[in-house]
């Protein structure tokens, strides 16, 4: 009797199923074309077929989906490649899995990303490609951790019952048993993604681009440590003498250590671009916001390859109580108010339905319409600008996005009234006032207690700012006394 197939096999089938139709069509004008290659079977070592379909997908961008089918010993393997460059920046999703809707969410998963189930600190390194939804995914990992346990049970028994113990769990998950967990994938390529679900809510779904570090571009090929030929680029869409201009032959600006730095003067001192990792110029400007405190205001500009950055950074000591900041926008005037989210506040606007995690938009000083405009465009981009990929989205998830920008575009344009709350654990946000220094009866500001979660996620917990000399001193007697 055949043993059933699990989830895995399913959707790999049916991932092998697609392409063959789609070859089985080619000779159609308006179907795309599959490309068959001849392979060796790493399994029996004869010849089977290769199957290179090139597609796009909603949320994402163009894949190469590969099908592999031996009629010999009837191996069949399906992997998942990204067909575009490597993106200027790394990506990171995390996704709170709360009901069991938000297990048919659709994952890409590139060959560089790290993926983890944060509740029980499980992660997959970079490795094979994949295509699959939260599901089919956790089913997939369950299933790697299968192949070896009765080899475990007999060599290392206490290590067979732990590895049992996280594959029931997984299990339980992947079933919608054991709500909620969160997932996380880590990208350092930009080439990984995860569907947005159709209702956010905080702490439900973030989306957080990050500058590479030097470890990341070297292990993407991007770096070169010999010192030889220049770093491989990225945005063939810039002229070589754009991308590649003659550098002066003379050091990097570098004036920061001149003297103090003081406001409204530029500082600039040599970086390194995280797109291409050449080197390039960072500017700093310190501003003094009126009524709130100094900010740093850094904008960094690649020669190379066209990058492009800019954040604003808050300074001063870190404050002992958080603050969220509500305000009421009325009317087109309202649009106009400066407002400053710092990386660590959280934006959320409960008439638009719209809430925006810590760290998704970075630092930004820029006017409500602009971080309002800035969210959608940036939405809009991760949804709908995927080529022919929007027809392929359910129909029920298109009519939902569709109504959600509709409703933030009204808002833009001033047409609906609407309340925008920034919560900071640090503070260190701001939304101008139009009555100040008297207070604005639109802005109602509020001190709260930062969470444990909060504490942690900031390092305040490991901080130590009082008596730290005495207990280095006291540690440091210690250890000679013990000597």
């Amino acid at each position: 009797m055949a043993e059933p197939k699990s989830l895995a096999q399913d959707l790999f089938e049916d991932m092998g199923r697609k392409v063959a139709e789609a070859s089985a069509q080619e000779g159609d004008d308006d179907t795309k074309v599959v490309d068959e290659i001849e392979s060796l079977c790493m399994n029996c070592h004869e010849d089977g077929t290769t199957r290179l379909l090139l597609t796009k997908i909603p949320f994402f961008r163009e894949i190469v989906i590969m099908s592999f089918e031996c009629p010999h010993c009837f191996f069949k393997n399906t992997e998942v490649q990204p067909a575009g460059e490597i993106q200027q920046r790394g990506i990171k999703y995390s996704l709170r899995v709360d009901t069991s809707d938000d297990l048919s969410r659709q994952i890409v998963k590139s060959d560089t990303a790290v993926f983890r189930i944060e509740d029980i600190d499980l992660e997959i390194p970079a490795g094979r490609g994949q295509l699959s939804n939260v599901e089919g995914i956790l089913s997939m990992v369950a299933q790697d951790l299968e192949q070896k346990q009765e080899e475990r049970k007999e060599v290392a028994p206490e290590l067979f019952e732990k590895v049992q113990g996280i594959i029931e769990s997984i299990k339980e998950m992947a079933s919608g048993k054991k709500l909620p967990f969160k997932l996380t994938v880590d990208d350092p390529a930009g080439n990984s993604s995860i569907e947005p679900p159709n209702a956010l809510s905080a702490g439900k779904y973030s989306r957080n681009e990050y500058p590479r570090t030097a470890a990341q571009n070297e292990a993407l090929g991007l770096g070169d440590t010999s010192g030889g030929a220049p770093a491989t680029e990225i945005r063939p869409e810039y002229h070589a003498s754009q991308m590649y201009p003659e550098m002066p032959s003379g050091a990097m600006v570098n004036n920061v250590d001149e003297e103090d730095i003081v406001e409204n003067q530029v500082y600039s001192f040599p970086a390194t671009c995280p797109g291409c990792t050449n080197t390039c110029t960072t500017n700093m400007k310190m501003v003094n916001i009126p009524h709130f405190k100094q900010v740093i205001l850094m904008s960094t500009v690649c020669d190379h390859c066209g990058y492009r950055s800019n954040e604003v950074k808050t300074g001063g000591e870190v404050p002992a109580q958080g603050r969220r900041i509500t305000v009421a926008v009325n009317c087109k005037e309202d649009l106009s108010r400066d407002i400053l989210k710092a990386e660590s506040c959280a934006m959320s606007c409960p008439e638009l339905n719209l809430n925006v995690e810590p760290g998704t938009l970075g630092g930004r000083f820029t006017t409500v319409e602009g971080i309002l405009t800035q969210v959608r465009d940036d939405l809009k981009s991760s949804i709908f600008d995927t080529g022919d990929s929007g027809d392929s989205m359910e129909s029920e998830s298109k009519t939902k996005w569709t109504d959600f920008f509709a409703k933030l575009d009204s808002a833009i344009n001033g047409e609906v009234k609407f309340t925008i709350i920034l919560e900071d654990p640090l503070a260190s946000s701001y939304v101008q006032s139009f009555t100040a220094p008297e207070p604005d009866p639109q802005i109602e500001l509020e001190d709260y207690e930062r969470t444990e979660e909060e504490k942690e996620s900031l390092g305040l917990n490991d901080m130590k700012t009082e008596n730290y000399e005495e207990e280095q001193g006291a540690a440091s007697g210690a250890t000679t006394n013990g000597a």
